[in-house]
């Protein structure tokens, strides 16, 4: 029997085995004093660590205690554990698209304890989504796998719908997310090749990101791509595989493994792990560009290669742009593929297919 075929039985055990381990983690850190870059020139506090571990053990105890057969009081308790720890572990995965873009640019790594804390974050923020949504299927008297109501068992073959794209108005909306791209990779392109933008000399921003820039990085500038740039082209490929049928079934061009089928959480698991983290950290310089520019936030003093604050500033609101765009992009578009590509457990009666 195929082990991934059982997860709504395993997922809330291994949640609860992370939640000690991630507790242990934490704690160990905090007493001895190891520094966890929370963001640039920041570290997670003692205090918010042993937060971190309490609810890491409350959350692993309530997956653990939804295994069973529990009183209406007890459930209550279970979902709200999980319906607080949930998001606080989304938000500790925000620096995971950044940590990725450095490593695959063998750029090197900030800070190893920060990617571990991320990853833990992350690992955490899945298995409590898949504790939790098998949890919230069995309340309801549904099948934990694939969510429909079926006689016989869970653990089976599944039957997959047919591929097809996503609805005009998903893919209207995404592409107008990806819009918010345009003024960011246009103002890092024409730094790269060398103009003026946001009183910003293109020569300056070379010599600045050239300095502890890694071989990949390098070669890419030369030939005035920005690598940033280059991952944010990597993240439209997989925004259009979500939204097209060749997301699905693997096209001719991919040589052998043409005409089969994409495995469902191949585009998945990298459009969630990016995208919920880009929509938190774009949103986050979206609402902070205008405090600074209206005097509400103090405003950055400029740092080579800015010579104005207000470039600065710009330079911020249109990085809100392009992250937040691609970011809600991924998660909307996920969301659609998700709903088109649901299987379901070949034994279920019900014959409707997701839409």
């Amino acid at each position: 029997m195929l082990w991934w075929r059982r997860w709504p039985v395993w997922a809330p055990l291994v949640a609860a085995v992370w939640g000690v381990l991630y507790a242990a983690v934490e704690v160990t850190w905090a007493v001895t004093g190891t520094t966890v870059q929370w963001k640039e020139d920041s570290a997670y506090a003692p205090r918010v660590q042993f937060f971190l571990a309490a609810l890491a053990l409350l959350a692993g105890g309530a997956c653990l205690a939804s295994t069973r057969t529990l009183a209406k009081l007890d459930r209550v308790a279970v979902a709200t554990a999980l319906i607080v720890a949930l998001p606080v572990f989304v938000v500790g995965t925000n620096g995971l698209p950044i940590y990725f873009v450095t490593i695959a640019t063998l750029s090197g790594i900030e800070s190893a304890t920060g990617l571990a804390q991320v990853l833990l974050n992350t690992a955490g923020a899945a298995l409590l989504l898949l504790a939790g949504l098998s949890y919230r299927r069995r309340l309801r008297g549904d099948c934990p796998r694939c969510g429909r109501p079926h006689a016989g068992a869970a653990d089976g073959p599944l039957a997959h719908p047919a591929a097809s794209r996503a609805p005009r108005r998903t893919r209207i909306a995404v592409y107008l997310l990806m819009g918010g791209l345009l003024p960011w990779a246009g103002t890092k392109t024409i730094w790269t090749l060398g103009g003026n933008a946001l009183s910003v000399a293109g020569d300056d921003w070379q010599r600045a990101t050239s300095v502890g820039a890694s071989g990949p990085s390098k070669a890419t500038a030369s030939a005035g791509i920005d690598v940033t740039v280059l991952a944010a082209m990597l993240g439209i490929f997989l925004l259009l595989g979500l939204l097209y049928a060749w997301g699905q079934v693997f096209p001719r061009w991919t040589l052998f493994l043409s005409g089969r089928r994409v495995p469902r959480l191949l585009p998945l698991i990298p459009a969630w792990l990016t995208g919920i983290p880009l929509t938190m950290y774009g949103a986050a310089l979206l609402i902070m560009a205008p405090l600074m520019a209206s005097g509400v936030l103090p405003k950055i003093k400029p740092d080579p290669p800015f010579t104005t604050s207000s470039g600065i500033t710009w330079f911020a609101e249109f990085g809100g742009l392009a992250f937040a765009g691609l970011g809600i992009g991924l998660v909307v578009a996920a969301r659609s593929y998700a709903a088109r590509t649901r299987p379901i457990c070949s034994s279920a009666t019900a014959t409707e297919r997701p839409k």
